[in-house]
């Protein structure tokens, strides 16, 4: 056939059936590949046995976890991967609610909307001297809203401002100079504490990325921080709920993938 490759069913340059190649098969007598992200046992340094996942299983319902019991953001759709640009609910405060919360909030809705953007958000922790980059608020938005349309209401606002005074304290916590930075061990550290067991390998990537200095402090500050938090906190969410057996390993789909990847890095 003119214009087609031997032996295609597809125009010439058109896409192979799978967007990947398939892996090579393995030799006879080898040992079993090691799961998608697993981690080689001799990679787990620092004195802790290799665990069959980085992370826990879910505590019964009613228990606090490390990062704040309250303050957990929404739980994605069962099936499927839900819409990054889905609509957000009207939502009200829970109740009991400390009212200077409720004021700081209702002072940032202007518009009496019901909910605030990430400008105003922005504002109204600055408030209470949590000063962050446009970046980490939506970073924050996703995840309590589960959502890019960067829009959030007073049950999530709730949610996150208990959250983040359980991350701050983490961070002063592990900050034991007082230098307002924390370096690899002590990263790894507030980590743990939080239930993430990341490899030397993950923690310098984490270092890489959220030390503002390029590399020179090889150690981060509190916006960092939170935006290490809000990164592993939810990519592990996002990879626990595929890991039914909490065996460290699960499988995707090539979209699912994306789209639990891609907002935390448009954020």
């Amino acid at each position: 056939m003119a214009g087609y490759p031997p032996g295609s069913g597809y125009p010439y340059g058109g896409p192979p059936a799978n967007p990947y190649a398939p892996a090579p098969a393995q030799p006879y007598g080898a040992a079993p590949p090691q799961p998608y992200g697993a981690v080689p046992p001799q990679a787990y340094g620092y004195g802790a046995p290799q665990p069959s996942a980085p992370y826990a299983k879910p505590e019964k319902p009613g228990k606090q976890h490390g990062d704040g019991g309250y303050g957990q953001p929404p739980p994605s759709a069962a099936y499927g991967v839900a819409s990054p640009f889905a609509a957000l609910l009207p939502s009200a405060f829970p109740p009991g609610t400390d009212p200077s919360l409720v004021a700081c909030f209702q002072m940032a809705d202007q518009d009496g909307s019901g909910f605030i953007d990430d400008k105003e958000l922005q504002r109204a922790l600055s408030s209470y001297n949590q000063s962050f980059s446009l970046r980490t608020v939506h970073l924050l938005m996703y995840m309590f809203t589960s959502s890019n349309i960067r829009k959030i209401g007073p049950k999530e606002f709730t949610s996150l401002f208990y959250s983040l005074q359980n991350w701050r304290a983490i961070f002063e916590k592990f900050d034991r100079d007082r230098s307002g930075r924390i370096d690899g061990s002590e990263l790894r550290e507030a980590l743990l504490s939080l239930g993430y067991a990341v490899s030397p390998a993950v923690l310098d990537l984490l270092l890489s990325k959220f030390d503002k200095s390029s590399g020179k402090n090889k150690a981060i500050e509190y916006d960092g921080f939170i935006e290490c938090c809000l990164t592993v906190k939810g990519l592990t969410e996002k990879f626990k709920e595929k890991d039914t057996m909490y065996s460290g390993s699960a499988t995707f789909t090539y979209e699912s993938f994306m789209l639990t990847v891609l907002p935390f890095l448009v954020a």
